[in-house]
């Protein structure tokens, strides 16, 4: 979708997907920024796919401050690990996505197949699930609504319809359904008769969505990688390359060594937020000096 309709010299602030370290990752980066003079949070427009989607939510209801306070937080019954562990399901899961890719000739077939694929699951079509994962998405941003001045556009798949989708201000859907679509990794999530799924399966930062922004700053939680063969033109690469060609000034955040261990097949483990978003708000300060002039 082209924003090029919106006023000139707009900021876009893109989040991708990461699950939850990941989502630790990105507010500590936020906050690190903020802390040190640089508030990106304000942009424009918020590009939020899975865990950035939840970002993107959380910020239009707190401040970057008071979730990076609340993410450090060891959760509750919980003991912080020494060191990342195994990624067990997780790494699961990402096999079998693999397997799905593997079949598939290009980025519209895989929507198709990792649609079919979700509506095949068991449970597929239970709707208690779907009221069971928006209570707990919701709980991540309690009482966040749309936001009136800023514009926010979250990316899923139409799992129904085996296509990308994507859900913003002006959407008949609240907000805390359009995070928890974005967010279904696992069955499809339903929203009046269609099924969704994750964004990631569109792409992990969809930073496409921010086309006809001048400046677009993009964070990564998985460091740009996909699992797409590069000839879709679907990893943050090419993402950027187009946005680079249609003007777009562009800026890059990836996690660096001492954030990637939290990162990919650790992505899920609660335990793990912490550490994540205290090297996510360390690389948010280090960079905050390098951004300022680039962000405005």
């Amino acid at each position: 979708m082209n924003t090029s309709l919106f006023p000139v010299n707009h900021r876009a602030l893109v989040l991708g997907g990461g699950g939850s370290t990941g989502n630790a990752w990105l507010i500590g980066v936020i906050a690190g920024l903020e802390s040190a003079g640089l508030d990106v949070s304000q942009s424009e427009l918020t590009v939020g796919t899975s865990a950035g989607a939840t970002a993107a939510a959380q910020l239009a209801g707190s401040s970057a401050e008071e979730l990076y306070e609340a993410a450090i937080q060891t959760p509750a019954g919980m003991q912080a690990p020494r060191k990342p562990a195994g990624g067990g399901r997780t790494t699961e899961h990402l096999a079998r996505i693999q397997r799905i890719i593997d079949f598939c000739s290009d980025i519209r077939q895989l929507h198709r197949a990792m649609s079919a694929a979700a509506l095949e699951l068991p449970g597929a079509r239970d709707l208690e699930f779907s009221t069971r994962w928006r209570g707990i998405v919701e709980a991540r941003f309690p009482g966040a609504q749309w936001p009136e001045h800023r514009k926010i556009m979250l990316a899923a798949v139409d799992a129904t319809a085996g296509e990308p989708a994507v859900f913003g201000n002006n959407s008949a859907v609240a907000l805390a359904d359009a995070v928890a679509a974005s967010c279904s990794s696992s069955l499809p999530y339903w929203i009046g008769g269609k099924a969704y799924i994750d964004g990631g399966y569109r792409c992990n930062e969809n930073a496409d969505l921010a086309s006809g922004y001048v400046r677009v700053l993009v964070l990564s939680p998985l460091g740009g990688r996909s699992l797409h063969p590069e000839s879709w033109g679907t990893a943050l690469t090419a993402q950027v390359r187009r946005l680079r060609s249609e003007g777009s000034q562009v800026q890059v955040l990836l996690p660096d060594e001492k954030a990637q261990p939290y990162m990919g097949a650790k992505a899920m483990d609660l335990s793990l937020r912490p550490a994540a978003a205290r090297e996510g708000f360390r690389q948010g300060r280090q960079a905050a000096a390098g951004l300022a002039q680039f962000w405005g």
